[in-house]
């Protein structure tokens, strides 16, 4: 089984000390966010891996030595500035702990994701593309995959909207960014 950690929130981030316990504890319950009454109880004997979504791995950094499970983990890393991601460590900072996690975990075991990406008159094509760059020669040789993904429209997006402040993407716009992350 596969533990997906931060699917509704970042735990890593925000919950380790309570991520810990639970697994001292041997297992953890997850509710169902369809029906709160349905309650399961995920033991991690039953584990095979862990996967850790996070803005911020810092705080559980000291853990890993603790978990004796296999542990993936996807860090997310855009450029964006403060206003956009208030609560987010320096990116400097994250650059770091990603070299340091693929240090302790192995390059294969650490995906950055660069995510999401939006445009708006902050953020143009050439800004993603020197941003994305940056950071593929910042983490050359700490990490074999990046994943990208785009703004999706949801109900939280669109109330932020005037903080974004994004343009629809065209279908030329994919394509140049498809084609310029590529290389």
């Amino acid at each position: 089984m596969i533990l997906n950690v931060s699917g509704r929130t970042d735990i890593v981030a925000f919950y380790t000390n309570w991520f810990m316990n639970r697994y001292k504890e041997g297992f953890v319950d997850v509710r169902n966010p369809i029906n709160p009454k349905l309650v399961s109880r995920i033991y991690f004997r039953d584990v095979d891996l862990i996967l850790f979504c996070t803005k911020n791995p810092r705080p559980i950094m000291e853990f890993l030595p603790n978990i004796k499970k296999e542990i993936v983990f996807h860090v997310t890393l855009t450029p964006y500035k403060d206003e956009i991601e208030p609560n987010v460590p320096n990116k400097k900072e994250v650059i770091l702990d990603i070299k340091r996690l693929s240090q302790i975990l192995g390059k294969d075991m650490v995906v950055v994701r660069y995510d999401p990406i939006f445009l708006s008159d902050d953020y143009s094509l050439d800004y993603h593309f020197r941003a994305f760059k940056k950071i593929c020669k910042s983490l050359e040789g700490y990490i074999e995959k990046i994943i990208v993904s785009f703004l999706d429209d949801y109900k939280n997006v669109r109330k932020n909207r005037n903080i974004l402040k994004f343009k629809n993407l065209k279908e030329e716009d994919y394509e140049a960014i498809g084609l310029n992350l590529l290389e």
